[in-house]
């Protein structure tokens, strides 16, 4: 089997990162969590308080302080995955909190953390054999990787899957308010002016609505043994 490059991208809470998890562990690949990147740099940004009083992104302290900003992914023993560090701090859970959640695509947005953090994602793929997953990898990052997944699910499905998410870890949510983030982060995502989510002309869509993770998880082999193989 040949290394290569897969790229899974796709709406919020669609579960790609579980997938792409899965995948890269089954096959032994290194794998690459981007949203968590965006997602701990809005922690830094929320930690240091560069948000304006009315709660907006201080898009120009961001700027200047995004040097001091560390990410990094260890592997957990006991989960058999890789949990996410910022300036070498586990930071895991804090960067799955609504809280986050709700800022997170306004700070994917600004070019300067996306150009950024594209450079980081970039340099970690250059030797190939990685699966990395977010919303502009098959588009930006990996253009030219060799399988290219667009994952989507209803806006009330993958509204669920995250509330359920949150009560596991015992954060106190309400579904009406993850529906309303779900759908604000697609029109955000959509809408942004510097790499906005849409699907690669070569990708392949995955609506996983009504799959189980084991169904989801044969048809990813499957592609990937196809595209390997070759």
């Amino acid at each position: 089997m040949k290394k290569i490059t897969i790229a899974i991208d796709g709406h919020s809470s669609c579960g790609k990162s579980t997938m792409a998890k899965d995948l890269a562990r089954a096959i032994g690949y290194v794998y690459v969590d981007t949203g968590a990147m965006y997602r701990a740099v809005t922690l830094f940004a929320l930690r240091n308080n560069l948000y304006t009083p009315a709660c907006e992104i201080d898009a120009d302290a961001l700027r200047e302080r995004m040097g001091e900003v560390k990410i990094s992914f260890a592997l957990n023993d006991k989960t058999g995955r890789p949990d996410t560090y910022l300036n070498g701090v586990l930071v895991e859970n804090e960067i799955r909190t609504m809280q986050v959640s709700s800022r997170v695509s306004a700070v994917s947005a600004l070019p300067f953390v996306r150009e950024a953090l594209v450079a980081q994602q970039q340099q970690m793929g250059m030797e190939k054999g990685i699966v990395m997953d977010g919303r502009d990898i098959g588009t930006v990052v990996f253009p030219d990787a060799e399988l290219k997944i667009f994952v989507t699910a209803s806006a009330e499905v993958r509204a669920r899957r995250r509330y359920d998410e949150l009560k596991a870890k015992g954060v106190e949510a309400d579904y009406a308010d993850v529906l309303a983030n779900v759908e604000q982060r697609d029109y955000i995502d959509s809408h942004r002016e510097v790499s906005p989510l849409r699907k690669a002309d070569d990708a392949l869509v995955l609506d996983n609505s009504e799959m189980t993770i084991e169904e989801q998880n044969k048809w990813l082999m499957e592609k990937y043994l196809e595209k390997a193989g070759k």
